[in-house]
C-alpha cells in the first residue's frame, strides 16, 4: 500500500578479469556492520527488520573471512557480492525509512514495505545461487552457515506481522467510523482507540507527537510532487488526526499550545470533515474523475500507483505495461521500474464512496483478500506476483550479460583450468532463471560449450554438459542446441563420459532436448542415443538410471523411437529394474513398458518374460496409483489378440483374480475400466469350466 517507488538497484561494478576486490569487499563489510549495528528496531516491521539483521551478521562472516584470504575471485563470485551489496544497501534503507519515517506512514504502508523485505531476501536468495563456494576458501563452519542462509532464503514467505495488520485495519476502521460523525460536529468519538493505537506505535509523550507531525509534514512534502492529490490529502488527514489527538490528551500541558501554530490551526475543521474525500463528492450520482481510471476512464476498483507517481487501475495499467509500453500513459514519462504499487488510501475512499451511493463493488480476484487472507500473504499465487513485479531491473539483467560475456571469452581463450572455472560458473549462473538461460545463450556460449563436451578433462567435460542442460530448460534454446550439433557430442558423453555424473546430466539433457517434437524424432533417429540411454540404465546411479529412464520415455512417445528402444535391450533390463527396490524407478520402468507394448516388437518381447506376469499381480496390490495403472495395462495388453497362454498363466495365480476386483472396486478411474475390462476378458478364456470369473 506503499505511494512511493520501489528502490532502485545499485547499478553493478565493473570488474575485468581476476581482479583483486578488496574495495568492493571493503564496502560490503563496511554496510554490513552499518546494518548490523542499529540498535534501536522502528516501532513496525520489528519481526522483518530483526530477521534481516540477524541475515547481514551472518553474510559479515562470510566477507570479513573472505577477505583474511586476500586471494583473487572468480567472476561469479564478483557478480554475487556486487549484487549482494546492492541488496544489503537497500535492507538498510528500507530499515533506516522505518526507523526515521513516520510511524503512521509506514503503518499505513504495512503490506507493502513487507514485501520490500521479502523482495530483498528473495534476491539474497537468488544472488548465493551463483556463488561459487567450492572455489572460495573458507571454513566449513561458515560455509555451512552460508547454505543455511541460502536455502532458508529461497524457502522464505511474505512476513506481515498480524498485530501491525491489525494496528493498521483498525487506523482504517476509526477513520471510516468517524466519516460521518465528525461531519456533524459531534467530536472525536473514538477517542480512547486512537489514544491507545498511537501508543501503541510509540507515541507516548507530547515530543514523541510532534516528532511524529514533523515527519508527517515532511512526507507530505515528499509526496507533493509524485504521490498525487490524493496522497498528500492522507497524509494531511494524519496529521490533524495526531494534532487533534494530542491536544486533548495533554490539554493540560503547556507543550500543546507549541503545535498550534504550525498543524492544529486546521485540526478541528479537518476532523469534522474527517473523510478521504470531500462531502461534496460523497453525495454524487455520477463517478467522480479522480476515481476514474486515466486509460479506461471507469471506475477505479483496485487502483495502483506506478514509478511515475500515477494512479490507474490495476487491470489497465498491467495490460498497457504487458503489451510492451514502458512509459506512464498519462505524463509520457519512462518508468524506471514496472512494480504496480497499491495505491489504499484511494481504494478505501472508492469502497467508502459506493457504499454510500449503493454501487455494487466487484474486485479484482488480487485485491479480494480477506482479514484471515492476509494474514497468509505470503502464500500468494504467482499471478499476483507476476503483475507487482513484471520484470527484473536493468542493473541486474546487465550484470549478469556483463558476467555472462566475460566468461564466455575465458570458453573461448584461456587455458584449461580457466576453462575448467569459467564452465562451471555459467553451471551456476544458468541454474537460475530464464533470463540467465537467454543471457548466456545471447552470449554466445552454446557452441563454445558443446566443443568443451570433447575435452578429455573430468570437470571441464562434466561442468559443460551440465551447463547445457541447464540452459536447454529454455526452450529457445533448444533450438539453438540442436542447432549447434550438440545432440552428437551429447550421446558421447553419455556412452562414455570422464565420470558417471557428466553421463547421467548427459542424459538429462536428452529428455530436456526431446520436450520439443521436432527433437524427439532427431534424437530418436540418431543411431546411439538410444542404446546409450540404455546402457546407462544398466550401469547408472540410481539417479542416472532415473534420468535414462525419463528420456527414453519421452523418445517412446513417438511410435517409431519404440523398436529402437526394444532393440537396445531395453525390456529384460526394465524387467529386472521392477525387482531392484534399491534402484527406486519402478514406477518409471512399468510407465516404459506400458509404452513398449504398444509396438509388435515390444509385445513380443514382453511376453517372452516369465517372471513379468507375477510380478505385475503383486504391483496390483501395492504398488502406488500411477504403478497401478501402468500394471493393469500391461497385464490387459498381454492378454489381448493372441494372449491366451499370458491369461492362463493368470488364471493360475491365486492372487490376480482377488487383486483385479480390488482394483476395480478402489483403484482410479482409468484402471477400473482396466481391471473391469481384464476381468471379462479372463471370464470368457474360462466360460467353459465349472468356475468363471467376474
Amino acid at each position: 500500500m506503499d505511494v512511493s517507488p520501489l528502490l532502485p538497484l545499485r547499478p553493478p561494478m565493473a570488474f575485468s578479469g581476476f581482479l583483486p576486490t578488496g574495495a568492493l569487499l571493503d564496502s560490503l563489510i563496511h554496510i554490513s556492520n552499518e546494518v548490523s549495528s542499529m540498535e534501536k528496531f522502528p516501532f513496525v516491521q520489528v519481526r522483518n527488520t530483526s530477521t534481516m539483521i540477524r541475515r547481514i551478521k551472518l553474510l559479515s562472516s562470510l566477507f570479513e573471512e573472505i577477505q583474511e584470504t586476500n586471494t583473487k575471485l572468480p567472476p561469479s563470485s564478483i557478480l554475487c557480492l556486487t549484487e549482494l551489496f546492492s541488496v544489503i544497501q537497500r535492507v538498510k534503507l528500507v530499515i533506516q525509512g522505518c526507523k526515521d519515517g513516520s510511524c503512521l506512514w509506514n503503518l499505513m504502508q504495512i503490506e507493502y514495505i513487507s514485501k520490500q523485505f521479502y523482495v530483498l531476501v528473495k534476491e539474497m536468495g537468488r544472488a548465493l545461487d551463483i556463488l561459487p563456494l567450492s572455489l572460495l576458501h573458507i571454513t566449513t563452519d561458515i560455509r555451512e552457515q552460508v547454505e543455511l542462509l541460502h536455502k532458508q532464503a529461497k524457502r522464505a514467505e511474505l512476513i506481515v506481522d498480524n498485530r501491525e495488520l491489525q494496528r493498521r485495519d483498525d487506523l482504517l476502521r476509526l477513520m471510516a467510523s468517524n466519516n460521518e460523525k465528525n461531519s456533524k460536529n459531534k467530536g472525536f468519538v473514538d477517542f480512547d482507540k486512537v489514544k491507545d493505537l498511537l501508543s501503541d506505535i510509540g507515541l507516548r509523550d507530547p515530543l514523541d507527537y510532534e516528532e511524529e507531525i514533523s515527519k508527517l509534514e515532511a512526507e507530505a512534502q515528499r509526496q507533493a510532487g509524485t504521490g498525487g492529490l490524493i496522497v498528500v490529502s492522507n497524509i494531511n488527514n494524519l496529521i490533524s488526526l495526531v494534532s487533534h489527538a494530542k491536544s486533548l490528551i495533554f490539554s493540560s500541558n503547556k507543550e500543546t499550545e507549541k503545535v498550534k501554530g504550525s498543524s492544529a490551526h486546521y485540526s478541528l475543521t479537518a476532523l469534522r470533515n474527517f473523510d478521504l474525500s470531500s462531502s461534496s463528492q460523497m453525495i454524487v450520482t455520477n463517478v467522480p474523475d479522480e476515481f476514474r481510471c486515466p486509460i479506461s476512464l471507469d471506475l477505479m476498483r483496485d487502483p495502483v500507483i506506478v514509478s511515475s507517481g500515477h494512479t490507474y487501475d490495476r487491470t489497465s495499467i498491467a495490460q498497457w505495461i504487458n503489451s510492451g509500453h514502458h512509459t506512464c500513459p498519462k505524463s509520457g514519462q519512462r518508468l524506471i521500474h514496472m512494480a504496480l504499487i497499491p495505491n489504499y488510501a484511494l481504494k478505501s475512499l472508492v469502497h467508502q464512496w459506493c457504499q454510500e451511493n449503493n454501487i455494487p463493488l466487484i474486485e479484482h480476484p488480487s485485491s479480494s483478500l480477506s482479514e484471515s487472507e492476509r494474514s497468509s500473504s505470503g502464500r500468494r499465487n504467482s499471478s499476483e506476483n507476476a503483475i507487482d513485479h513484471l520484470s527484473a531491473a536493468k542493473a541486474a539483467v546487465d550484470a549478469v550479460k556483463m558476467t555472462a560475456e566475460f566468461l564466455v571469452g575465458k570458453l573461448a581463450t584461456g587455458s584449461p583450468e580457466i576453462q575448467r572455472q569459467a564452465a562451471y560458473e555459467l553451471r551456476l549462473l544458468a541454474k537460475t532463471g530464464m533470463d540467465n538461460r537467454r543471457i548466456i545463450a545471447e552470449a554466445g556460449a552454446i557452441p563454445f560449450l558443446v566443443t568443451l563436451l570433447s575435452s578429455q578433462d573430468p570437470k571441464i567435460q562434466e561442468n559443460a554438459v551440465t551447463a547445457l542442460l541447464n540452459l536447454s530448460i529454455f526452450d529457445n534454446n533448444k533450438i539453438l542446441l540442436m542447432a549447434a550439433g550438440a545432440v552428437e557430442k551429447i550421446v558421447d558423453v553419455l556412452e562414455s563420459g570422464k565420470n558417471m555424473e557428466a553421463r547421467e546430466n548427459a542424459a538429462a539433457a536428452i529428455f530436456s532436448l526431446s520436450m520439443i517434437d521436432d527433437c524427439k524424432v532427431s534424437i530418436g533417429g540418431h543411431p546411439r542415443a538410444i542404446a546409450g540411454l540404455v546402457s546407462l540404465l544398466r550401469e547408472g546411479t540410481s539417479t542416472g538410471k532415473r534420468d535414462a529412464a525419463t528420456a527414453l520415455i519421452n523418445l517412446a512417445v513417438y511410435n517409431i523411437n519404440r523398436a529402437s528402444v526394444v532393440a537396445a535391450g531395453a525390456v529384460p533390463l526394465l524387467i529386472d529394474l521392477l525387482m531392484d527396490d534399491k534402484a527406486g524407478i519402478t514406477d518409471d520402468a512399468l510407465a516404459l513398458l506400458a509404452l513398449l507394448l504398444g509396438c509388435h516388437e515390444g509385445l513380443e518381447e514382453i511376453r517372452k518374460s516369465r517372471v513379468l506376469v507375477p510380478l505385475l499381480v503383486d504391483l496390483l496390490r501395492f504398488g502406488s496409483p500411477k504403478g497401478k495403472e501402468n500394471a493393469i495395462t500391461l497385464l490387459l495388453g498381454l492378454c489381448k489378440d493372441g494372449g491366451e497362454e499370458v491369461a492362463g498363466r493368470l488364471l493360475m495365480n491365486p492372487r490376480s483374480i482377488p487383486s483385479l476386483r480390488s482394483l476395480a472396486a478402489d483403484g482410479s478411474l482409468r484402471a477400473r475400466r482396466k481391471a473391469d475390462a481384464l476381468l471379462r476378458l479372463l471370464n470368457r478364456c474360462c466360460s467353459h469350466s465349472r468356475n468363471p470369473v467376474g
